[in-house]
């Protein structure tokens, strides 16, 4: 769908709606991915149609010849067209509760998110939809973090495309700035850590981006000193603004210490690492800890949190979000920070925009 679009019909604009609304939905209660991407399809596709096709083909019965229309969707855009809403998305609204008991005010708090990821790499949309999306839930700002060249299964980006991207920063942000969207597009990676804690991109385009956030994703199962050191020299890199998902568990079905439902498929133990002398050294170089929202990870586990807060650390709620509707997560790595007894204080995406820029540029 493209980043600004011209005025629809009502009809039209409430079809393009529903549908954008069922996706979201759809991907907060972490949906299968081709069900949801039925009606990003849908979405699509009705958005490029001529004025008055979509009721036209609803009237005829001829939706289904378009290509990307599939039998749900066309009931639900026929829904629409007839009574301006469908029972499929009633039926989602109804499903959609609080993803968990608590989290709320520090919710309501944060400004914004600093993990996020697009179609650029392993992302499931592109950079506008997704900044919209932030901006509907209420958030100032948005990091835009995807993957680094080395992790090629997630079409971790290059220098060149790297630097495309934040071309196209440029143009999301003037595109939200004259439809007066009060949001700011950050610039951002989710850069790899290499073996040996060195980092996965070009320093000098790292050192432009707002936000680096560093994350090991290979070799999880390397020893305890060695993933010591490869931790120890990420967080003290200057660099660094926040380390990622530190422990890179997967929970699978299992969610051994959060009332938020994990609903990941695979499961991976937690790396091992000194992590008092990992978490000290955040606290000493002011390296950010993520409180990562994704249900299939809450990393770090509550354990670890709760070392990273003896130690001073300060934090950052995260969604890790490949979807919109996975930004909807946050309040799940919320409720564990309040869990936690961590001040909103120290969780550094309470703050705003201006400030946050501040901590990462002298960072």
């Amino acid at each position: 769908m493209p980043a600004r679009e011209a005025a629809r019909p009502p009809t039209e604009a409430a079809v393009v709606g529903e549908l954008g609304r069922i996706a979201f939905l759809l991907e907060r209660a972490a949906a299968a991915t081709p069900r949801v991407q039925a009606f990003r399809r849908a979405l699509a596709v009705v958005a490029g149609l001529p004025p008055g096709e979509v009721a036209r083909r609803a009237g005829e019965g001829t939706l289904r010849e378009l290509p990307g229309i599939g039998e749900r969707t066309a009931q639900v855009v026929g829904e629409v067209v007839e009574h301006g809403r469908s029972a499929y998305r009633d039926n989602l609204e109804d499903l959609a509760g609080p993803l968990v008991a608590g989290g709320a005010d520090l919710r309501a708090a944060l400004q914004g998110d600093l993990h996020s990821h697009t179609d650029a790499s392993d992302g499931g949309s592109d950079l506008a939809t997704m900044a919209r999306t932030a901006a509907s839930l209420g958030h100032r700002y948005l990091a835009v973090t995807d993957h680094s060249p080395r992790l090629r299964v997630a079409n971790g980006l290059s220098v060149q495309r790297l630097l495309a991207q934040l071309d196209l920063v440029a143009t999301v942000q003037e595109e939200l700035d004259a439809d007066g969207v009060d949001l700011r597009v950050l610039s951002g990676i989710e850069v790899d850590v290499l073996d040996d804690g060195s980092l996965d991109q070009d320093r000098d385009l790292l050192a432009r981006l707002d936000v680096v956030v560093a994350s090991v994703h290979s070799k999880l199962r390397m020893d305890s000193p060695a993933m010591t050191r490869r931790l120890l020299a990420a967080v003290s890199d200057p660099l660094v603004d926040v380390l990622g998902h530190c422990t890179g568990r997967l929970l699978g079905g299992r969610n051994p210490d959060s009332p938020g439902a994990s609903r990941g498929s695979k499961e991976r133990p937690p790396s091992t690492f000194d992590a008092a002398a990992v978490l000290a050294a955040c606290a000493e170089h002011g390296t950010v800890v993520e409180v990562n929202a994704r249900p299939e990870r809450l990393d770090p586990p509550m354990a670890l949190l709760a070392v990273a807060d003896a130690a001073g650390c300060e934090f950052s709620v995260d969604s890790d979000a490949h979807a919109p509707g996975q930004l909807d997560w946050q309040v799940l790595g919320c409720e564990r920070v309040e869990r936690a007894g961590v001040s909103a204080e120290r969780v550094v995406n309470t703050w705003d925009v201006d400030r946050l820029l501040a901590r990462t540029r002298a960072h």
